[in-house]
């Protein structure tokens, strides 16, 4: 008997639709799956009867936990090829929907996390439920925020991006919709209700998404009270001043963010903040996408990756030994080398349209 299809791409009265169908991993996106969904988004592209594309997801436990970090971590610990690969297929799928001509729904009920945040943050229309619980973890297993992370994140108001960059911190609704990371919130219980009105009304889905939104007011954004703080203190460019920053603020609120930030991969912490700032500068998603994928090649085969996995999801002990230990041992030069741009021949390109 054949298994499941773990991506199930269909159109139903001019909406392409894409339903992430791996739900025993919370949907981890592989390379197969990336490829397919980009099968499907290349041809509705020219299809004059696909007016609009939704994206969701099978089973409640939630939209995309992130990427296939296991299969990740052995290809890093030998010559990386294939998780380079999968990058190339991933990044070349977030790029398609970030210059998509046909408005992208995304439903992103329950966790998404990683490559999940990398197949809906392109999307023009993100409805969150209460559901949802966001966040990019990456530092602490040793990686980055990829999946267009350089772009997106120091894109959020004021310096919100870096600090949910360097703290891995999980935000609910309230927060995310008052940051823009989602557009919308729907309450759960009305979701396929939402579906039911988009399929009938193909072509507004952004009319959709406005009917059935619950409005959720700023004041209950749990994170408003540490906005101007978060502004103030993660402003800096060197990871060390953020934390001498949050050391001298003092307050139960800074001293905690402190405390996070310190089980966190002192290499991911400098390899993040440098990518947030490069990014922020860059003009192009494409630019950001070339430079995450030679940042990404290496940093999979470096000991902090290897070791942030093991800890994390092989052994679950969650007491990674980072090496090095401190910010002070990651140099200048070592992050030098790890952003050098990769030969014409090696770097990641759009897909050709």
């Amino acid at each position: 008997m054949n298994p499941e299809p773990e991506i199930i791409a269909r159109v139903e009265n001019g909406v392409g639709r894409i339903t992430l169908n791996r739900p025993k991993a919370i949907h981890a996106l592989n390379r197969a799956m990336c490829e397919a969904m980009i099968e499907a988004l290349a041809a509705w592209r020219a299809d004059a009867l696909v007016t609009s594309v939704l994206i969701d997801h099978a089973g409640e436990r939630g939209f995309c936990a992130g990427g296939d970090i296991r299969m990740i971590a052995e290809s890093g610990a030998g010559d990386a090829s294939e998780a380079r690969a999968f990058f190339l297929a991933e990044y070349r799928l977030n790029h398609l929907m970030f210059d998509y001509p046909k408005p992208i729904t995304a439903i992103v009920d329950g966790i998404v996390m990683g490559g999940g945040v990398g197949i809906s943050e392109p999307s023009a229309i993100r409805i969150a439920t209460e559901r949802t619980t966001y966040a990019m973890p990456e530092t602490g297993i040793g990686l980055f925020p990829d999946v267009g992370g350089g772009w997106f994140l120091p894109r959020l108001p004021g310096q919100t991006g870096v600090w949910l960059a360097l703290t891995g911190v999980r935000l609910k609704v309230a927060d995310t919709v008052a940051l823009g990371i989602h557009t919308h919130f729907v309450p759960a219980i009305d979701i396929e209700g939402f579906k039911a009105a988009l399929l009938a009304n193909p072509s507004d889905p952004l009319e959709e998404a406005n009917r059935w939104v619950c409005p959720t007011e700023p004041e209950e954004a749990p994170l408003n009270p540490h906005r101007d703080a978060i502004d103030r203190l993660f402003a800096h460019d060197r990871v060390e001043d953020i934390f001498a920053a949050l050391e001298t603020e003092g307050s139960d609120w800074a001293l905690a963010q402190l405390a996070t930030l310190k089980t966190k991969s002192p290499q991911s912490l400098k390899v993040t903040l440098r990518q947030l700032r490069v990014g922020a500068a860059l003009t192009s998603f494409a630019e950001n996408m070339a430079m995450e994928y030679a940042l990404g090649g290496r940093v999979v085969r470096t000991h902090d990756f290897q070791e942030g996995v093991r800890a994390v999801i092989v052994d679950k002990d969650n007491a990674p030994r980072w090496s090095p230990a401190d910010l002070s041992g990651v140099t200048d030069e070592m992050l030098d080398a790890l952003f050098t741009p990769l030969p014409d021949n090696e770097k990641w390109t759009p897909l050709d349209r």
